[in-house]
């Protein structure tokens, strides 16, 4: 008799000390659970030594990017419950040790294990970086993670990110676009950054070159874009040779901290400053200031965590380490303020667009769902996996208030003490 799903949700729930609130089906095509609720398909034993050889967020990353796991139904409904049941209760190795004390949960244990085949850890998929965390944030290090984000293949990024090619959260109206939304964020910056012809323009973390362009064609300044991705910038170069600006727009392949030839009246950074790292992050702050004219202004756009009450038991999110953006770290926004104002800036705007990032992400989520196929040809089923997994559930992270998005207004105020802000600065808002 197949009765996988059974046993399985059992034990799952033994093991969980708490119900499992969508529907199992199993490799032998046994199914239990809500009927009408979406399901959580176990496609093979794989599935389950993965989970067991790594317990909690990473065994089950691994299992989904390698298609040992599915979902079939509502994607989001599904990492909305899993995310109460394992993420936000923290169920990791310790966890999992501690649970183990209980017979009950032990004899769980064993049964599971005697579900899962022989006692062999599966390889970890191919899409996972693995390597040491030291030295961090190094040029060296830090080339290698932006390398194994953006250079998946421009071609991808195309399905994900549309037209407007820009990888940071939108700035929605009600009726909007997701290339509306893109083009009034940058015209967002730029009037928070007061950006005037003939002023010269920084935008550290350029991508794929949206904000360089859209600053020298519709405000009339010069442009220096770094990135550390050769793909992001031949596709950024090409870009701005299509639009007649070579003679305003630079695109460089360079490390911020290399940047040397200031100064400038402006700087964007926008979701660039996730990758600095806390140990750098005073650096980053201190080279920008050094960069800037007096009077100029830094417009930083960062994701934020909400701040724990013992900071250093801090860590990395391990599904987003291992897949996604290898060696970032997050900061509350508190942290992030109180190191640019230790390097000498005046922070002047903090602006909050935590809801406009939810917004955001569901819609690369749905550019690449309709062009899935594609996707996947063109880098490869486990990789677009991950990028499908990562962005739902950052949406949900965004919705739920569990992570925040900034634009912080900072400016290198001179000795004078005139900002050079109006008296009314939101008036940006129209």
């Amino acid at each position: 008799m197949a009765d996988a799903a059974r046993r399985l949700r059992s034990l799952a729930e033994q093991l969980l000390g708490a119900p499992l609130p969508v529907r199992l089906r199993a490799w032998d095509g046994s199914q239990d659970g809500p009927p009408d609720a979406p399901a959580l398909v176990v496609r093979n034993r794989r599935a389950l030594r993965r989970m067991l050889f790594r317990p909690g967020e990473l065994g089950l990353a691994r299992a989904w990017v390698a298609g040992d796991l599915e979902i079939e139904g509502d994607l989001y409904t599904v990492l909305d419950v899993m995310a109460g049941l394992v993420w936000e209760r923290g169920e990791d190795a310790r966890g999992l040790g501690e649970a183990l004390r209980d017979p009950g949960v032990r004899a769980a244990a064993r049964e599971l294990l005697t579900l899962a085949g022989p006692p062999i850890p599966p390889a970890p998929p191919r899409e996972e970086i693995r390597r040491p965390r030291r030295n961090l944030h190094t040029r060296r290090t830090d080339r290698r993670a932006i390398s194994h984000h953006y250079d998946v293949g421009n071609d991808f990024y195309e399905i994900v990110l549309g037209p407007s090619m820009v990888y940071s959260c939108a700035y929605w109206e009600d009726a909007g676009t997701l290339e509306s939304a893109q083009r009034d964020k940058l015209e967002l910056v730029c009037a928070k950054l007061g950006l005037k012809e003939g002023q010269r323009l920084l935008d550290v973390g350029c991508g794929w070159g949206s904000m360089a362009i859209h600053a020298a064609r519709e405000h009339g300044v010069s442009v220096v874009g770094v990135t550390l991705s050769q793909e992001q910038a031949a596709y950024a170069r090409k870009r701005v040779a299509d639009e007649g600006l070579t003679d305003r727009v630079e695109i460089r392949v360079q490390d911020y901290r290399d940047v040397v030839d200031g100064p400038f009246d402006a700087i964007s950074s926008i979701g660039m400053a996730e990758h600095v790292g806390a140990e750098r992050y005073l650096e980053y702050a201190r080279q920008l200031y050094a960069l800037l004219v007096p009077g100029g202004r830094l417009l930083n756009h960062q994701i934020a965590r909400r701040p724990q009450r013992d900071e250093s038991t801090y860590q990395v999110d391990p599904f987003i380490d291992s897949y996604v953006f290898p060696d970032g770290e997050l900061a509350p926004i508190g942290t992030t303020v109180t190191q640019l104002e230790r390097a000498g800036f005046e922070v002047r705007d903090v602006e909050s667009i935590r809801e406009h990032y939810a917004r955001t992400l569901r819609r690369w989520v749905a550019n690449l769902e309709a062009d899935w196929d594609r996707a996947v040809r063109l880098t490869s089923p486990g990789r677009a996996r991950v990028w499908r997994l990562y962005m739902a559930a950052s949406a949900l992270a965004f919705e739920r208030n569990r992570i925040g998005v900034n634009q912080v207004l900072a400016i290198r105020t001179p000795e004078s003490g005139a900002s050079g802000l109006p008296l009314r600065p939101r008036t940006w808002h129209g």
